[in-house]
């Protein structure tokens, strides 16, 4: 059975435990997932018995190239009308579909294509699919994580007083683009100064000066799948309270890296480096969780903070990013992307994480 074969396969045992006949995968995502499809317009319904893949006649190419475990159809309709169209749901009366991705106008309009039958809203399905990465998905994971870790030993070569935040993380981007990544995992954060008190600060016009401390957040796509990865350096010279802070920071994430497996509830994990950060005075200071699934999306389960419910997954990769931040004088994050296992972890960036001064 091919990879996507496996996948449908245990979306369907979800099915059956929640009596469903059927599942609309609307989220583009969870159809790449599913189908291997790449496009900017498509769905997936996926039945008892059937898998059927709708798009336009723009994608019929790479359809053909793409999908291959699902009935390819076309429709010049709306995909929801274009359902109805091609019959996918006549065996069907009760189907789910994505309650966080479909809007109000298009639950209407598939319920005016389908007035005689039930649809349930689901949240979560193949968010549980995506918590075990298979080989394939992580031979895709580590060349981003590569390129990452590539892109950050490249730019302790450029890094300089005078640049902008904005052209460092132009060169973030050209740099992972011309290592093969098809883009970034997001848009690069890199906060300067007191801005690095902003965890998830966007790259400004700001230029970057002697004396400051900088944190780099990037990440790379390959496959459409994700890396994460975040360092902070220092411009010039460390102040002492530089230092403390990114040897707590420091001592917070190893200590968490050393703990994470498996079967571990995932707010235990957070209290890992957290206990190390309130010991040391700043506990007012880490104001996120320590880190969160990666994947297909760049957050996903399980959700590593305080208030998770989660248990840590063998094959699942998450980040490690414990950080404190201090209005008016900035921040200190690290980060790094972990693949679980029963008996510990697996650190897949290799960035080193020893204090830089450039």
């Amino acid at each position: 059975m091919s990879r996507y074969g496996n996948r449908v396969a245990r979306l369907r045992t979800l099915l059956e435990e929640q009596r469903l006949d059927a599942l609309i995968v609307t989220s583009l995502t969870h159809l790449h997932y599913l189908t291997g499809f790449t496009g900017s317009n498509g769905l997936a319904v996926v039945t008892r018995n059937a898998v059927y893949f709708l798009t336009d006649s723009r994608y019929r190419a790479q359809a053909a190239r793409q999908v291959r475990t699902a009935q390819r159809l076309f429709t010049h309709h709306p995909l929801l009308t274009g359902m109805a169209e091609h019959h996918c749901l006549s065996r069907c009366r009760r189907a789910g579909f994505e309650s966080h991705v479909m809007t109000y106008q298009q639950y209407r309009l598939l319920r005016k294509s389908f007035p005689r039958k039930l649809f349930v809203p689901t949240s979560g399905f193949v968010e549980k699919l995506l918590l075990v990465k298979d080989d394939a998905e992580l031979a895709s994971m580590r060349k981003a994580m590569r390129i990452s870790d590539q892109v950050y030993a490249d730019l302790l070569t450029i890094l300089r007083p005078g640049m902008r935040e904005n052209e460092v993380a132009a060169e973030i981007s050209y740099r992972q683009r011309r290592l093969g990544a098809e883009g970034d995992a997001f848009l690069p954060i890199v906060a300067s100064g007191d801005r690095g008190a902003l965890p998830h600060a966007r790259a400004s016009e700001k230029i970057l000066r002697r004396g400051e401390m900088v944190t780099l957040d990037f990440g790379a796509t390959v496959d459409g799948y994700h890396s994460d990865l975040t360092r902070t350096v220092a411009l010039g010279h460390v102040t002492r309270r530089g230092r403390e802070i990114y040897s707590v920071v420091l001592k917070a994430q190893l200590a968490a890296l050393d703990a994470a497996r498996a079967g571990m509830p995932a707010r235990d994990l957070d209290a890992v480096a957290r206990r190390i950060i309130v010991d040391a005075g700043y506990g007012d200071g880490f104001s996120h969780s320590l880190g969160h699934g990666l994947g297909l999306h760049i957050h996903e389960r399980p959700r590593v903070s305080a208030l998770s419910n989660d248990t840590l997954a063998a094959g699942s990769v998450i980040t490690i990013e414990p950080g404190i931040y201090i209005p008016g004088w900035g921040g200190v994050r690290i980060e790094d992307d972990i693949l679980l296992s029963a008996t510990g972890n697996t650190v897949l960036t290799s960035a080193p994480k020893d204090l830089v001064v450039l």
